[in-house]
């Protein structure tokens, strides 16, 4: 019977896992950039392409397919992918044979792009086409450029193990939902990844289930907007207004998909991501304040605190609304941190307008944040029919001015651990020394500490003796 390994590697201070079935007897090399959904496409991809003669490799040189998972979210991350491109064609040089494909959100805006106009890849393929992988390489290896970008209105991957690629042997990623309804103007999500659809519950619970029983202490839920998550027994969000009174009496939302992982599975850790503050839930609140498996940290969104800007970016709240989750959240569950994305410049802001964003955040006090200046993306109504008109000078000073913000909120709350005792699971070694381990506590701040006779995956207690604004140091209890 064929056996298959996990090896884990090191390579620029990042642990590489990689993927052997024994009988595979071609290499492909894969990067994911952008989201933790790409970097789940990955694992579902080098899944697919095992089945093919595949195993992994994490050296670019050896490779007979080089795939690279795109980001199209901002302007940086295309310029990136680009140079990796140029990078992998170099290395063919040198390996001739070597095939080079793009996947992903950059795939599907792009499309044709790759293969006619810039001759770099003899691959591309949009992230609902990926089954279709065995096909498109046996073109590629023939000799022809292949292409398949069509969206889907079904495809969740459902049935598909994913490869853990991008694991620690601690943690792993769990899709429950892709594409978006949203239509945020400044946003290309929509068009490369299609509409909202749910995953069946009970394959998650079964992904759950072998993550468990493979180890694995922490799972992340995952999708583009994890609060819409609606299974009524399949077919898009939207349609549910038409589904049967059956179906809508059983139908499954994510408050109750919370429900089902955490009680099935009383021991793992559960996270997820992203949220929309539109389609969070109080359900949501109360199911995560019930569960003490459900860890108490939720990424949650902004963009702006203008209500103005909030308007022109098409995201379905005001700041007003906004602020009453956030009281909510903070009500139902107090030991809860929330972090933030914000987006500064964005076509028409003022300076007021950036002083309301300053001021939601006094208000809030994030622990986290994620923090960009606004780039025009193509495709998006923002792009057509907004002016991209704020100087870049001006976005750096106020996105300046926001980080250093965040930085002094992120520092308040990591203070406030100091002297408590806090449980912490144990993800690897730290970066700064072999000698100390690395953990998240429930509220996703990082901390570190000596080691002793713990192992990776351990649940230890952690004394917190002190903090910068990005990392607890303890010790153990």
């Amino acid at each position: 019977m064929a056996s298959e390994n996990i090896i884990e590697e090191k390579k620029q201070g990042q642990a590489l896992v990689t993927f052997n079935k024994e009988g595979n007897n071609k290499k492909l090399f894969i990067e994911s950039y952008g989201c933790q959904m790409n970097l789940n496409d990955s694992e579902i991809v080098a899944s697919i392409l095992a089945k093919e003669g595949f195993n992994t490799t994490p050296h670019l040189e050896d490779a007979d397919l080089v795939l690279v998972n795109t980001c199209s979210i901002r302007e940086k991350a295309e310029q990136t992918i680009r140079k990796r491109l140029q990078k992998y064609n170099k290395v063919r040089k040198i390996n001739p044979a070597m095939k080079i494909g793009v996947l992903g959100c950059m795939a599907e805006r792009l499309k044709t792009k790759f293969l006619e106009e810039e001759k770099m890849v003899d691959l591309v393929v949009g992230p609902d086409a990926y089954r279709d992988l065995p096909n498109l390489v046996k073109e590629v290896e023939s000799g022809k450029d292949a292409i398949n970008v069509i969206l889907s209105k079904e495809e969740t991957y459902g049935d598909v193990s994913p490869v853990r690629l991008n694991s620690n042997g601690v943690s792993a990623f769990i899709s429950i939902t892709r594409g978006c309804d949203n239509m945020c103007t400044f946003c290309v999500v929509p068009f490369t990844r299609g509409r909202e659809r749910s995953r069946d519950p009970q394959s998650i619970i079964k992904e759950a289930q072998d993550l468990w029983d493979n180890g694995y202490k922490e799972i992340t839920l995952l999708g583009q907007n994890v609060d819409s998550y609606l299974w009524y027994g399949g077919g898009l969000k939207k349609d549910f207004k038409n589904a049967s009174e059956i179906a809508k009496a059983t139908a499954i939302n994510f408050a109750n998909l919370l429900e089902m992982v955490a009680t099935t599975l009383p021991k793992i850790r559960i996270r997820f991501a992203t949220s929309n503050p539109q389609d969070m839930s109080i359900d949501v609140l109360h199911s995560m304040a019930k569960y003490d498996n459900i860890c108490k940290y939720i990424h949650l969104p902004v963009q702006t605190g203008s209500t103005r800007m909030l308007e022109r970016m098409n995201r379905q709240h005001s700041r007003e609304e906004y602020m009453t989750l956030i009281d909510n959240v903070k009500k139902i569950i107090p030991d809860c941190a929330i972090s933030q994305d914000m987006i500064t410049g964005f076509c028409g802001e003022t300076e007021e307008d950036h002083q309301e964003t300053l001021s939601l955040m006094e208000y809030v006090k994030y622990d986290f944040g994620f923090m960009f200046a606004y780039s025009e993306r193509p495709g998006t109504l923002a792009a057509k029919k907004m002016e991209d008109d704020v100087p870049l000078a001006t976005k750096k000073r106020r996105l300046t001015e926001i980080i250093s913000l965040q930085q002094t909120h992120s520092l308040y709350h990591m203070e406030q651990f100091v002297g408590k005792t806090v449980e912490v699971l144990i993800e690897g070694n730290s970066k700064k020394s072999d000698a100390h381990w690395m953990g998240r506590n429930s509220q996703n701040a990082v901390a570190v500490f000596q080691k002793g006779n713990e192992n990776i995956g351990d649940l230890v207690m952690v004394k917190i003796d002190s903090c910068t604004s990005a990392t607890l140091i303890g010790s153990r209890v």
